[in-house]
């Protein structure tokens, strides 16, 4: 087999895997790994605001918003609009929110995360530069993105 060839397979395992665990999660807490990564940053920062949580997870406000409507419909968040200014609405999880989200299974980014901090800093460095060259190569150097294993637009998965 050509390198070519062996890079595209892995880098084809890397995207299944992505797909598998996003589906793992969605089946057992039914839930998007978008979903989980707001009720994660909910739950270490009750009542954050939504800019806040956009910032921290590096998705647009509006983006947010939509994740949020769809977590509110399933009764796992809760917005609470400040008593002091009205203008500030913040984010709590509810009973049912924190309930799944201590069930629920971590995000493949998270797994990911476990393990790549137990490589030498040397070996992530090479990681980085390897994956950021792959990203040139394939003209995806531009293109916008989050930390968050997910396949498909963020959108779709809201």
């Amino acid at each position: 087999m050509q390198k070519d060839e062996e890079l595209l397979i892995a880098l084809r395992r890397v995207i299944r895997a992505i797909d598998l665990r996003s589906r793992q999660l969605n089946k057992e807490a039914g839930l998007t790994g978008p979903q989980l990564l707001v009720m994660q940053n909910i739950g270490k920062t009750p009542g954050i605001m939504v800019r806040q949580l956009a910032e921290n997870i590096n998705l647009s406000p509006a983006t947010v918003t939509s994740i949020l409507d769809r977590l509110e419909v399933k009764a796992l968040v809760q917005r609470v609009r400040s008593t002091e200014d009205k203008r500030r609405v913040g984010v709590f999880l509810s009973p049912a929110g924190e309930q799944m989200l201590a069930t629920a299974p971590l995000p493949l980014q998270e797994h990911f995360i476990n393990r790549f901090d137990q490589l030498e800093e040397w070996e992530q460095s090479q990681m980085v530069a390897t994956m950021q060259r792959i990203a040139r190569m394939m003209d995806a150097h531009d293109i916008d993105a989050s930390p968050m294993l997910e396949v498909g637009s963020i959108q779709d998965k809201v």
